[in-house]
């Protein structure tokens, strides 16, 4: 297990996976791929997008339809042959709509679970399209720019550490490790025999990869961070999870990512907060009266964060 801080999830990143958002859910949409250059072919004739291509029991399949179930698959389905991808999308509506139309036949649509199940889908395309409808205007290639600037090109590198560790549940076994340690004792073989952190014990002998100060729990970075290259720790560090026995294997500076490396990361960033805005702005268009579920009595508004009787803020883990 990795000892980072305690993830607090922010309401707007709950909104986000409730709604199935991501980054891709606000992407501009694929230019169309060229096709081969033909001079002799006449230029092709525009097709209706309500030209119908199928029915089912009368209902209509149209080439829009088609276009539509295009533009959710998978990047690599789309740059199949026209003349494949196309017979095999309406037979696929074709399956969809048979199945609509026997399980309305059967009056699935008015059992009780699944009706509820539909007023659910629907009312999360409407919540999707208008937060889509706040978030993507704002979701530009300057905000991402700008965003680099501010939170990457404009900071310092930051150092890293590269450490392993035994965990230990009382003071004096990690004591005892570290005389061990000290007399010759291999650590890798030490800490897959009694850290009780078994994770990295059992995968890797202790070992937990690089990680920034921030990454990590207060006790045990301050301990990682102010130690040198080939470092144990000489007494026991401790933390909510036991006693640990640090040995710093490398370190190094992080070098400023490029924005390119970092463009996605950054977009979901925006997303999330894009999407806290939005929740704020509808929020304070309505008016929300919380009851006590057992006594059915109208609970106090409870205050916004940093006023005085509010909880504080959780840290978010950067």
């Amino acid at each position: 297990m990795r000892f980072t801080k305690q993830a607090f999830a922010l309401a707007a990143t709950a909104l986000l996976a409730s709604t199935a958002f991501s980054a891709s859910s606000f992407a501009a949409p694929a230019a169309p791929a060229a096709a081969p250059a033909t001079p002799a072919a006449p230029p092709a004739k525009p097709v209706d997008p309500n030209a119908v291509v199928a029915t089912v029991n009368g209902e209509k399949i149209t080439v829009s339809d088609v276009q539509d179930a295009l533009s959710n698959m998978p990047p690599q389905m789309r740059q199949l042959p026209p003349n494949l991808i196309f017979p095999m999308l309406v037979n696929q509506l074709a399956d969809q709509k048979a199945i609509q139309i026997v399980a309305r036949k059967e009056g699935l649509d008015k059992t009780p679970d699944v009706k509820k199940m539909m007023d659910a889908a629907s009312i999360n395309a409407l919540q999707n399209a208008w937060l889509s409808k706040q978030v993507t205007p704002q979701l530009t290639d300057a905000a991402i720019e700008q965003y680099y600037q501010q939170n990457y090109a404009g900071k310092p590198p930051e150092q890293e550490v590269h450490a392993r560790h035994i965990l230990l549940k009382t003071e004096a076994e990690a004591t005892d490790v570290i005389k061990k340690l000290k007399a010759g004792a291999d650590f890798g073989k030490l800490a897959a025999e009694v850290s009780t952190d078994t994770g990295s014990a059992k995968q890797n002998g202790g070992d937990l990869g690089w990680f920034k100060k921030e990454d990590m729990i207060p006790a045990f970075s301050t301990a990682a961070f102010a130690m040198k290259k080939g470092e144990i720790s000489s007494t026991p560090v401790k933390s909510q999870y036991g006693y640990h026995v640090i040995q710093v294997l490398d370190t190094r500076t992080d070098p400023v990512p490029s924005l390119d490396s970092v463009k996605d990361k950054i977009r979901q960033a925006l997303i999330q907060k894009y999407v806290r805005e939005a929740v704020g702005k509808a929020t304070s268009n309505v008016k929300i009266v919380r009851f006590d579920p057992s006594t059915g009595k109208q609970l106090p508004d409870a205050p916004p964060p940093g006023t005085p009787g509010a909880a504080p803020a959780a840290p978010a883990k950067k």
